[in-house]
């Protein structure tokens, strides 16, 4: 998964690829969160890409911390997909595998055992 971002009252998880690997973007971004109000906490895993941020939405809104992450250029809306679009998405994916390895049973077990079968391998 790319850019992604889930949203829940109090609690902000955004991934972006760009971020795997490097601790000083880590740090610019943990700088960035220290300096808005109502921040209670931020955990950035540069392995994952992932920043989760944990906010009083009484003192600061989850669109406020995406704005002044969009800002400085840490997070592009245009990129993202929210939980609702990758779960789409993977079962979308789930359904055509399955329906691949179904479609392909059947047509193995028809002409399983048969003069067909031997026929079809050579078409």
């Amino acid at each position: 998964m790319g850019h992604y971002v889930h949203d829940v009252p109090g609690r902000l998880r955004v991934k972006n690829p760009v971020l795997k690997g490097k601790d000083w973007m880590a740090e610019e971004v943990g700088g960035l969160l220290r300096q808005l109000g109502g921040i209670l906490s931020s955990d950035i895993n540069t392995i994952t890409g992932s920043v989760v941020i944990n906010y009083d939405p009484k003192a600061i809104s989850s669109k406020d911390i995406l704005s002044a992450l969009r800002k400085a250029r840490y997070f592009d809306p245009l990129r993202a997909v929210t939980i609702d679009q990758y779960i789409h998405s993977a079962v979308t994916k789930a359904g055509h595998t399955v329906k691949k390895a179904l479609l392909g049973t059947f047509v193995e077990k028809a002409f399983e055992g048969s003069a067909l079968s031997y026929l079809a391998i050579l078409i």
